[in-house]
C-alpha cells in the first residue's frame, strides 16, 4: 500500500485510543514500539523462529500506565506450539495462574542448586507481578501486616544465592501466600455473558447526543472562548513554533478535559465532508481559531519540508537529518533547538553543536525557517 499511508495509520495506533486493534501481514513485525500492547493472534503460520520471536517481541514492553505485568497470545493456527520448542523466548512461569504458596511449596521438590534457581525466579516473578498490580492502599495495608517491604524482600530473594533465597522464603510462606488473597482493583472488569448480542443502534458519541456538527461548534466556541485564559492554547494560535513537548502536552489534557481531542475532532470532520482526516491537535485548533488550511499531520509536516528542501542546497549529509528530524516530527509533532540535546535521537549523536556544524552553523535559522513553513497559514493570523 501507499508507505505515507501506512506510517500514518501506525502513528495513529500508537498514539490514539482508536484504532486499538491492528490487522497486518508481513508488516509491524520489527520497527514499532507500543508498550501498551496486551495481546497478540497468530492467523498464520510461520516457518522462521526468528520471525516468529519478532512477533511476540512486539509485546514483551512492560506498561505501568496501564499495570501491565504479561501479554495474551491466541493460536488458532498452533504456530506456537509448532516453534516453541526452538523459541529463545520462553515465559518465566508456563502457567501464570500459579500461586505464590505453591511455587514456595515447591521448592521441598528441588535439592540442586539450578533447579531450585528455577523455582525461585518465577516466585520472583509472580511476586513482582503481584505487587505491580496492587493498590498503593493496598500495598500499604499488606505491608504493614506483614512487618517489611515487599519490594525489598523480593529484591533480597532475587539477590540470595538458591539455597539462602530457598530458605528466605521458605520462612514467610504464611506472610507471602496471604498475598494471593489480595486482589488487584485496578483492572477493568470482565463482564461475560452467554446471552446472544443484538445490535440495537449504531450511533456516534460527541457527548450529550451532539451532532458532529454540534460537536465542532462547541469547539470552536470553546477556543474563542478560553484563548486568552489558556496560555498553552494562546501559544498555538499565536506563537505555534514556541510549543515545546510539556506546553503542547499541556494543551491536550485541557482539552481533554473540555471533552475535545484529535480523534473525536478527526472523526465529526470525516462524517461532516466524507474525507477521512488525521490532523494533529495543533492544526485543529488552528482551523478553528483563525481559519487555517487543514491537512493530515503527516502532510502538514512533509510539505514544510519539502518547502525547506526547495529553497536551500542542502548537501547529501543534511538531506539526511532532513529526513531524520522529519521522521521526528511525525512522533513528536514540535521542533525547536533545545530537543538536540535533550531527545536521545539527537543526543546519541552528539546534540546541537555537532548537528549545528553538519548546517554550517546555520541549524538555529533552519529549524526557524522549518517551523514558518510548519504554520504558514497563508495570511491567517491570530
Amino acid at each position: 500500500g501507499n508507505p505515507k499511508r501506512t506510517r500514518e495509520l501506525v502513528r495513529r495506533f500508537k498514539n490514539e485510543p482508536y484504532p486499538s486493534i491492528a490487522v497486518t501481514v508481513d508488516l509491524l513485525t520489527t520497527g514499532i514500539d507500543v508498550p501498551e500492547l496486551t495481546t497478540l493472534v497468530f492467523m498464520r503460520r510461520v516457518k522462521s523462529r526468528i520471525l516468529f520471536e519478532q512477533m511476540l517481541g512486539r509485546a514483551t514492553r512492560l506498561c505501568p500506565s496501564i499495570h501491565k505485568t504479561h501479554f495474551e497470545i491466541f493460536d488458532p493456527v498452533g504456530v506456537y506450539e509448532a516453534l516453541e520448542p526452538v523459541s529463545t523466548m520462553k515465559p518465566i512461569s508456563a502457567n501464570p495462574t500459579t500461586t505464590i504458596a505453591q511455587l514456595i511449596d515447591g521448592l521441598d521438590y528441588y535439592e540442586d542448586d539450578d533447579d531450585v534457581q528455577v523455582q525461585i525466579d518465577k516466585l520472583v516473578a509472580k511476586l513482582q507481578r503481584k505487587i505491580r498490580s496492587l493498590s498503593d492502599k493496598q500495598l500499604k495495608a499488606a505491608e504493614e501486616h506483614a512487618g517489611f517491604s515487599f519490594e525489598e524482600f523480593t529484591r533480597d530473594l532475587h539477590g540470595d544465592d538458591p539455597q539462602a533465597a530457598k530458605q528466605r522464603a521458605k520462612q514467610q510462606r504464611e506472610i507471602l501466600a496471604a498475598l494471593d488473597e489480595v486482589h488487584a482493583n485496578k483492572g477493568h472488569a470482565v463482564v461475560i455473558s452467554d446471552q446472544p448480542d443484538e445490535l440495537v443502534s449504531h450511533t456516534r458519541d460527541y457527548g450529550g447526543g451532539a451532532r458532529p456538527e454540534d460537536y465542532l461548534e462547541a469547539f470552536s466556541d470553546y477556543i474563542a472562548t478560553h484563548i486568552n485564559e489558556v496560555a498553552a492554547l494562546n501559544l498555538c494560535v499565536t506563537k505555534p513554533a514556541d510549543l515545546t513537548r510539556e506546553t503542547l502536552r499541556e494543551l491536550e489534557l485541557t482539552l481533554d478535559r473540555a471533552g475535545f481531542n484529535a480523534t473525536r475532532l478527526n472523526r465529526a470532520i470525516s462524517e461532516m465532508t466524507n474525507a477521512e482526516m488525521a490532523a494533529d491537535i495543533i492544526s485543529l485548533v488552528r482551523r478553528y481559531a483563525i481559519g487555517s488550511v487543514l491537512l493530515s499531520h503527516e502532510e502538514r509536516i512533509h510539505r514544510a519540508v519539502e518547502r525547506l528542501k526547495a529553497a536551500h542546497s542542502f548537501s547529501k549529509q543534511e538531506l539526511n537529518w532532513l529526513m531524520r528530524i522529519e521522521t521526528y516530527l511525525i512522533n513528536d509533532s514540535v521542533l525547536n533547538a533545545s530537543v538536540f540535546d535533550t531527545d536521545d535521537r539527537f543526543k546519541s549523536k552528539g546534540g546541537f553543536k555537532k548537528l549545528d556544524k553538519v548546517f554550517h552553523g546555520e541549524l538555529a535559522d533552519i529549524v526557524h525557517e522549518l517551523n514558518t513553513y510548519l504554520y504558514d497559514d497563508k495570511g491567517h493570523v491570530a
